[in-house]
């Protein structure tokens, strides 16, 4: 009861959190551009508290702490709207009335302070903590790997890779990348003796069709000096940026039939990671936040109608044809991106639930 308990907290102050960063970005933007916000709002279902702000702009905290919204003031167009929403339109507050420019700009915001607050998060952990470090001792290896095969052991220190030596972490990593599939050598410091054995690396599918090679260890960390807070913030870029690759790359690596489409996990699955980083203290938990809004900024950019970026993808064609996407064919797009969203809903909570055991577990009492 009591994990359950935590992983319940955790959950819902992580992705409360995340949302009102993104729908932040949102209300700053259009407050920035000259459209008012009616409502900002963090949850959804009935309110449980709210007040209003000097600019009229209505904040609550709802009962349904699965995400949130921000309705800004004409979002929709005189063609959706009632009689009534005309009526209470302020003559140069509204959404649809600006320019194209200042309409990208709004949406764009949610996701840009995604990826700013995990910046942020990195760069206040690298001036406060330190910035982890990691050596180029194996920590774990997997099973059937190409370190394994090898009789690589847990502590060795590699020391070199065919001919090249070995200096850190990062050129060990470059070094293997570049060696998919090949014949070679590894050495290895294992207490006071010095090993060389024969290894064949493994190779993986990287960006495009190329093949990327891989050991299979996870090696040992340490946190590193704290850094001035210019290079902190600069190192935090670089991680975000590093991260939201890696993200795009196992992204694309699952639809083009490289991955399994089981890794992708959905509310479940964040809300059991939740619980899990909890306990393992402060730094973990704002990491993982970090990684979390990384990927929540990367999930709206996606050219889907009815996200962030399909939104986007209609103010691009607007701006270069200067006149807006059909009516009809925006209705059509959004029906299809809800439904495409739906399927993505249904397929993440298959693979949670069956993480969690329970089509083995349902098996097992019908058979």
């Amino acid at each position: 009861m009591h994990d359950l308990l935590r992983t319940i907290v955790a959950y819902v102050l992580i992705l409360g959190v995340l949302v009102f960063i993104h729908e932040f970005g949102h209300y700053l933007a259009a407050r920035w551009r000259g459209a008012a916000v009616d409502t900002f709002s963090i949850g959804f279902g009935p309110a449980l508290f709210r007040w209003h702000d000097r600019t009229g702009t209505e904040w609550r905290v709802s009962a349904l702490p699965l995400g949130g919204y921000v309705k800004v003031h004409g979002f929709e167009g005189p063609e959706d709207a009632t009689p009534e929403q005309i009526a209470a339109w302020i003559p140069g507050k509204t959404f649809h009335d600006k320019p194209v420019g200042s309409r990208a700009i709004v949406i764009a915001a949610g996701p840009v302070f995604n990826f700013l607050f995990a910046i942020l998060i990195f760069a206040a952990l690298y001036s406060f903590v330190g910035r982890p470090e990691v050596h180029n001792e194996v920590g774990e290896i997997v099973a059937d790997s190409a370190a394994a095969r090898a009789g690589l052991h847990p502590g060795d220190v590699i020391t070199r890779i065919g001919d090249q030596s070995v200096r850190d972490y990062d050129t060990l990593r470059t070094d293997v990348s570049a060696m998919a599939g090949a014949h070679t050598t590894i050495t290895v410091r294992r207490g006071e003796q010095t090993i060389s054995m024969p290894l064949v690396v493994d190779s993986v599918a990287g960006p495009g069709s190329t093949k990327i090679g891989q050991l299979g260890v996870l090696f040992d960390a340490s946190m590193g000096p704290r850094l001035s807070p210019p290079r902190a913030f600069v190192a935090g870029a670089q991680e975000t940026w590093r991260l939201s690759v890696q993200t795009l790359v196992g992204l694309k690596q699952i639809i083009f039939g490289q991955r399994s489409v089981k890794e992708i996990g959905g509310t479940i699955r964040i809300a059991q990671v939740s619980g899990q980083v909890a306990k393992l203290g402060w730094t973990t938990i704002v990491s993982f936040l970090a990684l979390m809004s990384i990927n929540l900024g990367l999930m709206n950019l996606i050219p889907i109608p009815i996200l962030d970026g399909g939104r986007l993808l209609f103010y691009g064609i607007e701006a270069l044809s200067g006149r807006p996407v059909p009516r009809r064919v925006q209705e059509i797009s959004f029906q299809a991106g809800f439904a495409l969203i739906a399927c993505l809903f249904a397929l993440t909570t298959v693979n949670d639930l069956a993480s969690l055991g329970l089509f083995h577990w349902l098996g097992r009492g019908i058979g």
